[in-house]
């Protein structure tokens, strides 16, 4: 179930409100949903980590709810720009998405707490523990629909550097960007 909902708040809808923006020219939300977009792409990373059963993925699970959480809200310009656009279908839709995503990653994180002590087992103790390894069915599944036959370690292999190149960028952002422009996402 979990799953479904993480698929439904975190993929679809969002993917299609920002073609939705894109259609009706609204750069504010098109700009938020574009961040989003970068920082979401760290739940796709959780994945492929989870599908070669790697550990920290338990803790990926948790940041990308935390970061996504964050996003839809820290840009001060963003806010300003979409409460003040006229009301539409459009603006009526992605505040009721922000609003329902960001409940949803708020559970999301608590329920996650419990299965951090995942993170810091072996590999060999998370496949046979079934406290965590009930979390590795939907990516499994995933994995049986999209990529039957990719070797596991291939699919860690992508996770991995995909992790180290989402680290290499947040940092960047964090220690470059952010000090530059601030809680502004157009740099104004």
């Amino acid at each position: 179930m979990d799953y479904r909902l993480a698929v439904l708040f975190t993929i679809v809808v969002p993917l299609f409100l920002l073609i939705w923006a894109f259609v009706k020219r609204s750069e504010p939300i098109q700009h938020l949903l574009i961040i989003y977009w970068r920082v979401a792409s760290l739940f796709a990373i959780t994945v492929y980590l989870m599908i070669a059963a790697v550990p920290i993925g338990f803790l990926t699970l948790l940041m990308s709810g935390f970061l996504i959480t964050v996003t839809l809200w820290f840009w001060v310009d963003l806010n300003e720009e979409i409460r003040e656009l006229r009301n539409s279908p459009l603006k009526a839709s992605f505040t009721s998405w922000r609003w329902a995503a960001t409940i949803y990653n708020l559970i999301g994180i608590i329920s996650q707490i419990p299965f951090v002590v995942c993170a810091f087992k072996s590999r060999n103790d998370l496949l046979n523990e079934p406290f965590c390894n009930v979390w590795l069915d939907p990516p499994w599944l995933f994995k049986q629909i999209f990529h039957p036959d990719w070797p596991q370690e291939f699919i860690g292999f992508l996770g991995f550097s995909g992790l180290v190149i989402y680290t290499i960028f947040l940092c960047y952002f964090v220690l470059v960007k952010l000090q530059r422009q601030g809680r502004s996402a157009t740099g104004n």
